[in-house]
């Protein structure tokens, strides 16, 4: 087995735990590579002493490298970075949470020694999870056009709203007037679409979700699809330019663009350890059962 490290920025708080990682690592001989971007934050960290000359930086770099198993550190919008380095290589991921909520980063760093004996020994099973693409005429995002989560668009200011002219498989399905639009990925359902009003959805449910963002027409409300529509997408608004995003990453677009959006050509592997579940986080990231009265 080879395993891969990605992370950006290492904290204090989360040293000692991530030294004891790499000591795990080295301790059962396991070959590992890890990103740039973590090595120049570990290697500011006195306490993590470590020579290595393997690193890796892109896509290409993993291609022919060998490596199994990837290890994300960090948050969610870590995790969706990985994605990036990931791409079609079938390389399964695991969340390692220094950041916040975790949906996709689920594992705590107080269980590192368990995980890595898990992953190991290979005693964890995976969720394939679909990802959307983005084309257009002027290629925005270059190679890095998919998303696991959600492809959003927005109005650039603060000013009036947008319309948002959408086709479905070819027909005509609305004129959005509104803020916003986001479309989302199973996975995706409990972030940014969450917060809009969008619905949960199980993954591997075979669905996307279009949710409008501050619809100035109240009976417009979300809509799931099959992820297997497409999906086309003309803005017309005041401003010269509006955002179009993927997950964390934005790229300005002009009036009149035909965006084309439907299911990526492969899958990702999101890695569940034997005491993990996706109704798991779900209840215990929403605090479903939580009375605050009583707390």
């Amino acid at each position: 087995m080879k395993i891969a490290l990605y992370g950006k920025k290492i904290e204090t708080k989360d040293v000692s735990k991530i030294q004891e990682l790499f000591d795990l690592l080295k301790e059962e001989k396991v070959q590992f590579v890890v990103h740039k971007q973590l090595k120049l934050s570990v290697e500011k960290h006195d306490l993590i002493k470590f020579g290595w000359n393997n690193y890796f930086e892109s896509y290409d770099d993993l291609k022919n490298s060998g490596v199994s198993f990837m290890i994300s550190i960090g948050g969610d919008g870590t995790f969706l970075n990985t994605i990036l380095l990931v791409r079609d290589l079938k390389i399964p991921i695991l969340g390692i949470n220094t950041g916040r909520l975790g949906f996709l980063s689920n594992t705590p760093t107080s269980e590192i020694k368990s995980a890595l004996n898990d992953v190991i020994s290979e005693n964890y099973s995976t969720q394939e999870r679909s990802l959307l693409r983005l084309e257009s005429n002027k290629n925005h995002f270059g190679n890095d056009n998919h998303a696991l989560n959600e492809i959003s668009i927005l109005k650039s200011d603060s000013s009036s709203m947008i319309t948002i002219h959408t086709e479905l498989n070819g027909t005509h399905l609305n004129s959005y007037w509104t803020d916003g639009l986001i479309i989302s990925t199973a996975t995706g359902s409990t972030a940014y679409s969450l917060s809009c009003g969008g619905p949960i959805m199980m993954p591997g449910s075979g669905n996307f979700v279009i949710t409008p963002i501050a619809p100035h027409n109240l009976n417009v409300r979300p809509i799931v699809i099959d992820d297997d529509a497409i999906l086309k997408i003309v803005v017309e608004s005041r401003a010269e330019k509006n955002l179009v995003t993927m997950d964390s990453r934005s790229e300005e677009m002009k009036n009149g663009e035909v965006l084309t959006i439907q299911k990526a050509d492969y899958k990702i592997s999101i890695v569940q350890l034997q005491n993990q579940s996706f109704v798991n986080s779900l209840r215990n990231k929403l605090n479903w059962g939580l009375d605050q009265r009583n707390s």
